[in-house]
């Protein structure tokens, strides 16, 4: 199963995606194209070069201390993030007749990261070579990927949902805002049982006590 999931087809339908958004997007919904484990991947892969980027640009167009740097706790953001964003989106989407499924949301945005990744992995190896004066290449660089990505995150939930630009564009407006409350009522909960649990402990502590 995971090597059907992880077969040169699929690989080589990602890099088709990624040159033409539109009929790639089109036949991962319609035709079961994608991989949410490539998907996954890509990701992962992206928070790696992201890591890669602070801990070794060049400190012309870097200012982050390598040593603050914690890759680990980098790639639980990313992912978190990540899956915070497909559920969003999905539960946006699933109240203004979207026909895209989680599964869908997760391979597009997955697949758009692409060449966010490249770019900025070419950026840290340009960078090393840069002056002050020509910083600009590696910003460029890395603000092409970024625009390249962020396109095809917008071709790709248009594609998978069948929406039109413009309520695509609503659309990932309630996706941030649903994103927010996601978050926030994470925090709540999160708070709450921290409460609970000092509670408990309070009241165990002074068992203890008069035991």
């Amino acid at each position: 199963m995971i090597k059907m999931l992880l077969s040169k087809d699929k690989w080589k339908f990602m890099l088709h995606t990624v040159s033409h958004p539109a009929d790639g997007f089109y036949e991962i919904r319609h035709r079961e194209r994608g991989s949410v484990l490539v998907a996954l991947i890509l990701v992962v892969l992206f928070s790696v070069v992201w890591s890669i980027n602070r801990i070794s640009a060049s400190f012309v167009v870097n200012d982050v201390d390598p040593r603050m740097v914690n890759s680990i706790s980098e790639l639980i953001t990313v992912l978190l993030f990540f899956f915070l964003i497909c559920v969003s989106n999905w539960s946006i989407t699933c109240l203004m007749d979207g026909k895209g499924r989680l599964k869908d949301i997760i391979i597009a945005i997955g697949y758009s990261t692409v060449p966010a990744t490249v770019c900025i992995l070419i950026g840290t190896l340009v960078s090393q070579f840069v002056s002050n004066d020509e910083a600009a290449f590696y910003t460029m660089i890395c603000g092409i990927g970024i625009a390249y990505t962020l396109f095809m995150m917008l071709i790709g939930i248009m594609t998978v949902h069948n929406f039109t630009l413009g309520k695509t564009i609503i659309t990932i407006f309630l996706t941030l805002v649903a994103l927010l409350i996601i978050v926030f009522i994470i925090l709540l909960l999160v708070d709450l049982i921290n409460q609970v649990y000092s509670f408990l402990f309070s009241i165990y502590q002074e068992l203890m006590f008069r035991a």
